[in-house]
């Protein structure tokens, strides 16, 4: 109902009981139309009780509290990461230490930080370390050779760059993604025993954005959970982790095995036409950024379909066109297969990049 809705009623069974026809301008008018304001308050106070009562419903915090009854929680952005390689114009006569936290950054000031200490041995130009992306999300994922500048540049470094993608960024899940695995939850009750079971365990570590279940991989009583992270193959530590949270809670006489997934190299090549009001440079890059973003670890066991990769390419602002040459035809990814970009070929329509 509407305030005016509210406040017609009101009036209509005013005058209907007491006989007195109320002025439009009038004191108990005003009076009234106050009072049918606050009730409209409270039916819209009531529908968003009603709301956050359930997860279908229900958002931001209040969507937490539902994932958290089931087990579940919403996954933090991810910052992307890769090599950042710093050059001198001549060969240094002694090493030369390029101290961990040094910042670069692209065109566009998306800023990244080496985490490791990196060396220029004496009689050598160039040096590489490992960096990640200072702000968490997708927007760290830049193409190659688009890191280019130091924030402040250490005595003696002439230049820097990325000789290939940082990937492995991802933004923070939002409401629609965290509400579909919660009401998967009621969907694929675990009980200890079914896939269902393995595959929420495994997915209650942050790290893991993706899990698979095979049984009996090794014969009859036997279980296989196969997980990756942003990052693609997860490392030691994380799956020894997830192999003793599993080794307290498993069925007896299960033998039970947790690994990384087999990768699956893919390759793509596209040609992209580029909208004549738009730079063709910026636009291949920010193909390549969406990419890079999407093969990521969330596509364990998942078909990669050609019309998917264009769906992602035209999807970017500035595309006019494309073709795809490379794959010719969907790639087909077993259960425990991880699809990753192995290369990436981008040129423009009528033109090279």
């Amino acid at each position: 109902m509407t305030v005016e809705e509210i406040y017609g009623a009101m009036v209509e069974t005013f005058q209907r009981e007491t006989g007195i026809t109320l002025a439009g301008d009038g004191d108990m008018a005003v009076r009234l139309y106050a009072v049918a304001a606050q009730i409209y308050a409270l039916y819209v106070q009531a529908d968003w009780v009603n709301r956050q009562c359930f997860p279908q419903t229900a958002v931001e915090d209040y969507l937490d509290l539902h994932a958290q009854l089931r087990g579940v929680e919403r996954r933090e952005a991810v910052a992307a990461q890769g090599i950042i390689r710093f050059e001198t114009d001549s060969a240094a006569a002694a090493d030369l230490t390029i101290s961990a936290g040094t910042i670069c950054m692209t065109a566009g000031l998306v800023r990244f930080e080496t985490v490791e200490d990196v060396v220029i041995p004496a009689g050598q130009t160039q040096g590489e370390a490992l960096a990640v992306a200072v702000e968490p999300g997708a927007v760290g994922n830049v193409a190659a050779d688009t890191i280019r500048a130091m924030a402040v540049a250490p005595v003696g470094v002439s230049r820097c760059t990325n000789p290939e993608g940082f990937s492995g960024g991802v933004d923070r899940e939002n409401d629609e993604e965290l509400r579909a695995r919660v009401l998967e939850t009621f969907q694929r009750m675990p009980n200890g025993a079914n896939a269902a079971f393995y595959q929420q365990g495994a997915m209650s570590f942050p790290q893991v954005v993706a899990a698979t279940v095979i049984p009996r991989p090794r014969g009859v009583g036997t279980v296989d959970v196969v997980i990756s992270t942003t990052a693609g193959a997860p490392d030691a530590t994380l799956l020894q982790q997830v192999q003793d949270y599993f080794e307290a809670r498993r069925e007896i006489a299960v033998d039970l095995m947790v690994r990384a997934p087999e990768i699956l190299s893919v390759d793509v090549a596209i040609q992209v036409s580029v909208a004549s009001n738009h730079d063709s440079d910026t636009v291949l890059q920010n193909v390549e950024s969406e990419l890079r973003s999407w093969f990521d670890g969330r596509r364990l066991g998942e078909n990669v379909l050609v019309a998917q990769i264009g769906a992602l390419v035209f999807g970017v602002e500035g595309v006019e066109n494309y073709s795809i040459t490379v794959p010719a035809a969907d790639v087909t990814v077993a259960v425990d297969e991880l699809p990753w970009l192995d290369s990436l070929s981008l040129t423009e329509m009528g033109g090279s990049a």
